[in-house]
Formats: structure tokens, sequence, C-alpha cells
């Protein structure tokens, strides 16, 4: 049995909730690494459509426990929300375990990231709000609180006051708000301890033993590798790492126990937020592409927002594929481009001075960069109903060879569409992928 990473390739949005979805099945652990409510997966079953932003995406397969690991920003009332709508909806109760070293998102963190993006304005990173900057910083400040320092009262007042002391210069003194006593929140937390309490464990323990036993592990990443804070487009980038070299030390588990990293590359290109985005598509062909993208047009899970949209990008994905360590990949949305005669792809950058390369460089030169493209034929039908790769037509084979060459690592799954079974496997490719 195995240990697998699935990661995105990307800027995020590469449809990794449908994947982890559908690979969950045969699994018995699904363990969120990183990340906070932030982002989300979109998942359609027969359940109906959701979008989960903390649930682990294996809350819809019996038997699976799902994990969130100690390297999370865990919004205690988001998570509450998430798990209300699963149950209203028909769900049944998702096995649930939370680790006791997780730290807990507090009402000061969502305040200074949304003061912070107000204060910076036109110049802003755009940020969701959801205070996973202020979290990230404060954690590795050493101010942070524990899921376990709720159930100690002495100890939780000391470690707010602790966190406030530098807080409430800046909030008087930057922002022009009141200051906060750490008493306003202890009723809120010590309501948020009893609600935790039956889902705590050490969960480290709990995947070490699953993993000596043989048993199926996913490690569930956020975002996508272009967004991570030490090898994508900083600053424009989130505030933990999104690459499944850091899924070992997120979920717990030690390195050498991951033996496969699935990265998800869409057939196309998007993300939310600001940052350099060297394919990006404007006017009435970004919104094309867009209103075509997924099951209701591609908008961000958690914010709604419309995706930026460009064609799939080369370089930036096989730098992606590289950083991610993948040993396979996931491509989604192939069924989206079935409208085009022909299909662009970015195969190269042209940087300022006239130079091209076929290699991902830094933020400074990436905002100056054009793409270099080349144009594929389109096969111009759906494919939607697709379940072997045999039956696809020819020009959508030699889409995914393209996409095979270009990333430097086997497809082993393609998404034809947004519901579970809209998926071929690699077993059901009859020889024709590398």
């Amino acid at each position: 049995m195995t240990v697998t990473a699935i990661v995105g390739a990307n800027w995020g949005d590469e449809g990794k909730g449908k994947i982890i979805d559908v690979l969950a099945a045969a699994s018995a652990y699904v363990v969120r690494f990183q990340g906070g409510s932030n982002a989300g997966h979109t998942i359609i079953n027969d359940y109906g459509k959701f979008s989960l932003h903390l649930l682990p995406s294996g809350v819809f397969c019996s038997g699976v426990t799902n994990v969130i690991g100690p390297g999370t920003a865990l919004d205690v009332e988001v998570l509450k929300g998430e798990l209300e709508e699963l149950v209203s909806r028909g769900v049944p109760v998702p096995r649930l375990r939370i680790s006791e070293r997780v730290q807990i998102m507090l009402p000061v963190q969502r305040l200074f990231d949304e003061l912070e993006e107000e204060r910076l304005g036109a110049n802003g990173f755009g940020s969701t709000k959801r205070g996973i900057a202020p979290f990230y910083a404060d954690k590795y400040m050493k101010l942070g609180i524990q899921a376990a320092d709720l159930f100690d009262q002495p100890r939780l007042l000391e470690r707010l006051q602790h966190l406030l002391a530098a807080k409430n210069v800046l909030l008087e003194h930057l922002y022009g708000q009141p200051p906060i006593r750490p008493e306003t929140w202890l009723d809120q937390l010590r309501e948020q301890a009893e609600w935790l309490a039956p889902y705590l464990c050490d969960t480290t323990e709990l995947l070490h033993t699953a993993w000596r036993n043989g048993e199926e592990i996913l490690l569930e990443g956020q975002l996508g590798a272009l967004r991570d804070p030490d090898h994508g487009i900083y600053p424009f980038s989130t505030s933990s790492s999104t690459l499944a070299g850091f899924a070992a030390v997120g979920a717990g588990l030690p390195p050498y126990a991951i033996t496969k990293v699935t990265a998800v590359i869409k057939a196309y290109s998007s993300c939310v937020g600001a940052g350099p985005f060297v394919t990006e598509l404007h006017g009435e062909e970004g919104n094309e592409l867009r209103r075509r993208g997924g099951d209701a047009g591609e908008y961000g899970a958690t914010t709604g927002r419309p995706r930026r949209m460009g064609w799939f990008d080369a370089v930036a994905t096989r730098y992606g594929c590289k950083v991610q360590g993948a040993t396979e990949a996931a491509l989604t949305n192939l069924d989206v481009l079935g409208y085009l005669d022909e299909i662009p792809v970015c195969i190269g950058y042209e940087l300022a001075g006239g130079k091209v390369t076929d290699q991902f460089p830094a933020t400074g030169q990436l905002e100056s960069a054009k793409p270099v493209w080349q144009r594929l034929p389109g096969w111009k039908c759906d494919i939607s109903q697709v379940r072997r790769f045999a039956d696809l037509p020819e020009a959508a084979r030699e889409y995914i060879r393209f996409v095979e060459a270009s990333a430097g690592v086997r497809v082993a799954t393609i998404s034809v569409g947004p519901r579970r079974e809209q998926i071929i496997m690699a077993q059901d490719a009859g020889g024709g992928l590398i």
C-alpha cells in the first residue's frame, strides 16, 4: 500500500478535489496537511455540488478517516459550518480526526488580514481575507494557539496576552482601531474547545500506525506549486508550503513514507489572486473559456471571484511538476476544450530584451514575460462520455501526449467532466500514455 501526496502543479484551481474524491474510495485516510479556509475544493457527486475549505475531500466516502493535520490553519467556525452543511444535505456524518497540535485561527488574524489588504489598496496581494498570512506569521513568531491550549485556561489566557501585546500597538497606531482584551475571546474559545474535544487526538501516532500497517493514505494539498512561498511567484504566494515535500511535515509522517506524488494539471490555466500570469486571456476569449470551464464556470470556490483564465502553460507546468517531485500527473478539464478548432499552448517565455526561455524565471522577470505560442489541433466534439483513452479523438490523445512531454511526467488519470464517474484511468489507456 502507498502514501500518496496529491498536489497542484500550477496556481491552484487545478481540480484536486475531484481527483481526491475519486481516489479516496480505495483509501483508509485522507489528510489535509497545510493551508486553511482561503481556498476550496469543489466536488460533485450523488449528494450534489460541494465546496470544501477545511474538510478533507474524503468525507463523502464511508470507511475513510479524514484527518486535519498540524500544518493546517484551523478555523473552527468554518469547519463547524461545513460539517453542518454536509449533514443537512444528507451526507453521512464523516469520520473526522483533528491534530491536538493544530493551531487555531483567531478573530484578530482575520481582522489584520482585512485591515492590511485595505491599507495596501491597489498594491494588495489579492488576499481572501481569511486571516491566513497573519495566522502563519503568528505561528512562526511563536504566538499561535494550539488546539490543546484551549483546555488549559490559565495557559490560554497567558498565550492570548502574549499574542495581543504587540498586536494592540499596531491596531491603535497603524490601523486606528481599538485594542482587544484577551478576556473578550475566552467564552468563544471555551465553546470551540467543547465542540472540538471529540475530534482531537494525536494524529501523528494515528497516521504512523496506519502507515506501518500498510493502509492507503492520501495527503491533500491546497493551492499549487506556483503559490508556494519559497518556489512560487513570491510575494503573490500563500503563507504555507504547497509542495509535496511539506506533506510529510504537515501530516506528521516521515518523508520516506510518501511513495507517490500526483501533480494535478488543468488542460488550460486559471488562477484566483494577484501576481504574474503569463498566458492570461482578456476580453471575450477569456470570458468564453471561463463560462465553459467546469460545471458552473471558473469562479473561486472560496471567494466566488471570476478566475483569471489562460491557455496551457508548458513552462509553468514543467516547473511545477519538478518542484513537486511529481511521479505521475492527473489531467483535468480536458472536455472543456472541445469547442476549439485550434488550441493555443505556451511553450516558452520571451523575457525583457528579447531572450526566449523554456525555464520558469523568478517573479521580477515573469512580470514582463510574453508567451511564445504553439497551436495544436482541436477535436471539436463532446468527450464527456468517454471512459477509455483509446476512444478519445486522436487530437485529444495528441493533446494529452503533448502535456506529458511538456510536464516530463506520465498522465495516469484524465478527467473529462466534473462528476466522479467522468474519469479515464491509466489502466484504460490502451498503452497510449507514456
